[in-house]
C-alpha cells in the first residue's frame, strides 16, 4: 500500500485516453464488492498527464455507483486528509504506476480474504489498463498510417496528372515522325517501338490513377490475378503470343545494344506453335525475367530468350551470363519478399519471381530456375555462356482453347 504523497512522486505521465471497454471492466470489478461488509467506498483513479504536464490522478469509476465522482486527487482535499480507514492500492505494470484504487472501510484491519480480493482487483485493473493503452497506441498508429496513405494517394494522383502531358507529347512527336518516314525506311521499326513503349508508359499512368487502397493491394498480391505490369486494354479477340512477344524482344535487343551486351533472341517467331491463353500474363512474366537479367547480371554479359515446344508444353526461358545463383537460394528466391545474395545493394522488392510463379501456375504451368546445361537441351544453337542462370516458364498446350475455334487443344504429336 502507498500513501498518496508517495504515489504522486513516483507516477509517470501517460496518455489520458480511456476506452469504453476498460471503463466497463472497471465498473464490473468494483461492483463485485457490493455485498462486502464494512466496505464504505471504492474509487478508481488513473494517471492523467501528457508530455511535460504534471501527472495527476483522475477518478474514472466508483462504487457505489451513485457515489459522487470526485475531482482529480490533487484538487480533492478530502482524499488527501489522513483517514484511518482509507488506503491506496497502486496499479503497477512493470516499473510504471498507471493509477491507484482508493479503498475506504469502516474499520481496520482488513480480513485476509478482503485484502486478497482487493489486491487481485488492483492487479486485474493494472493489466487491463496496460493493454488498453497498448491498443489505443496501436489505433493512433493505424490512424497515422491511414493519413499517410491518403497523402501518398493524393501525391500519386498529382504525379499521374503531371505525367500525362509529356507522355502525350512524346506520342504526338512519334506519330509525326512516323508519318514523315518512307515506308521502307529501316528506322521505322525504332519509331514504332518508341510508340509501343509510349503506350505502355500511358498504361502505367492509368494504373497510378486507379491504384488500389493498401488493403485491396494486399488482397490482390495474395490471391488475385496480380499482374507484374499494368494490364493491357481489352481486345475483342485473342492476340497470338508471337505477336505479343515481338515488342518485348525488340525492347530487350535495344537494351542490349545500348548496354553493350550480346543479345541472343529466339529464332523466327512464325515457327512458334500457336499457344492459346492469357498472352498478356505470359508477357508480364517474361518482361520481369528480362528486367531481372539486365539488373542482376554483370555489365557486358549476354542475355537471351529461348522459345521451344515439346510434346505438349511450350517452354520459354530467359537466361543471362551472370554468376549462378547458389543452390540453397534457387528455390528460396521464389518466396515473397526474398532476394538472392547477389542482389544485395541493388533495387528490387523481392516480389517479381513470386508473382511470376503465381501467374504461371494460374495458367496451368510453372516457373523455375534451371542450369544452363539443362537449358542447352532446349537451345542447341550453342550460344550459351559457360555459366549463368536461366528461368524456365513452362505452359501446357492441353486444355487451352485454340483461337477462333472454341475447341480445346490436344497434346501435340512429337513430329508436328
Amino acid at each position: 500500500m502507498l500513501s498518496l504523497c508517495v504515489l504522486f512522486r513516483t507516477v509517470a505521465g501517460v496518455t489520458p485516453d480511456i476506452s469504453a471497454h476498460f471503463r466497463a471492466l472497471a465498473i464490473r470489478q468494483l461492483d463485485q464488492f457490493a455485498a462486502t461488509q464494512g466496505l464504505r467506498r471504492l474509487m478508481l483513479y488513473l494517471t492523467m498527464g501528457v508530455g511535460d504536464t504534471t501527472p495527476s490522478l483522475s477518478c474514472v469509476a466508483a462504487w457505489p455507483s451513485g457515489a459522487m465522482v470526485l475531482p482529480p486527487a490533487p484538487e480533492d482535499a478530502d482524499v488527501q486528509l489522513p483517514e484511518q480507514g482509507r488506503r491506496w492500492l497502486p496499479l503497477r505494470h512493470g516499473g510504471l504506476l498507471l493509477g491507484a484504487l482508493l479503498v475506504e472501510t469502516e474499520q481496520l484491519p482488513w480480513s485476509a480474504e478482503l485484502a486478497a480480493r482487493l489486491q487481485a482487483a488492483a492487479e486485474c485493473l493494472a493489466q487491463a489498463r496496460a493493454l488498453d493503452l497498448q491498443i489505443l497506441h496501436l489505433q493512433r498508429e493505424l490512424e497515422g498510417m491511414e493519413r499517410q496513405r491518403q497523402r501518398q494517394q493524393e501525391q500519386l494522383a498529382v504525379l499521374a496528372h503531371q505525367m500525362r502531358n509529356p507522355v502525350a507529347a512524346l506520342r504526338t512527336f512519334g506519330q509525326l515522325l512516323l508519318r514523315r518516314m518512307d515506308g521502307d525506311d529501316a528506322r521505322r521499326g525504332l519509331v514504332e517501338g518508341l510508340l509501343e513503349e509510349g503506350e505502355q508508359l500511358n498504361r502505367y499512368v492509368d494504373a497510378l490513377d486507379t491504384l488500389p487502397a493498401a488493403t485491396q493491394l494486399l488482397e490482390q498480391l495474395g490471391e488475385g490475378q496480380a499482374l507484374l505490369l499494368p494490364p493491357l486494354p481489352a481486345r475483342a479477340e485473342e492476340q497470338p503470343l508471337a505477336e505479343r512477344l515481338l515488342p518485348l524482344i525488340q525492347r530487350a535487343a535495344a537494351n542490349c545494344e545500348a548496354q553493350g551486351r550480346p543479345w541472343h533472341g529466339p529464332g523466327d517467331l512464325a515457327d512458334l506453335p500457336p499457344w492459346c491463353g492469357d498472352v498478356d500474363a505470359v508477357c508480364e512474366v517474361l518482361a520481369n525475367l528480362l528486367e531481372n537479367a539486365f539488373r542482376y547480371s554483370p555489365p557486358g554479359s549476354a542475355v537471351g530468350l529461348v522459345c521451344q515446344a515439346t510434346d505438349d508444353v511450350l517452354q520459354l526461358a530467359v537466361w543471362d551470363g551472370g554468376k549462378p545463383i547458389a543452390t540453397a537460394e534457387q528455390e528460396r528466391i521464389f518466396a515473397r519478399g526474398m532476394r538472392g545474395s547477389s542482389s544485395s545493394g541493388r533495387e528490387g522488392s523481392g516480389l517479381g519471381l513470386a508473382l511470376g510463379r503465381d501467374l504461371a501456375r494460374q495458367l496451368g504451368g510453372d516457373l523455375r530456375w534451371c542450369s544452363l546445361p539443362e537449358l542447352a537441351e532446349l537451345n542447341p544453337s550453342g550460344d550459351l555462356p559457360d555459366q549463368g542462370n536461366a528461368f524456365l516458364l513452362q505452359l501446357p498446350f492441353v486444355g487451352c482453347k485454340l483461337p477462333g475455334t472454341g475447341q480445346a487443344a490436344q497434346a501435340r504429336p512429337p513430329d508436328s
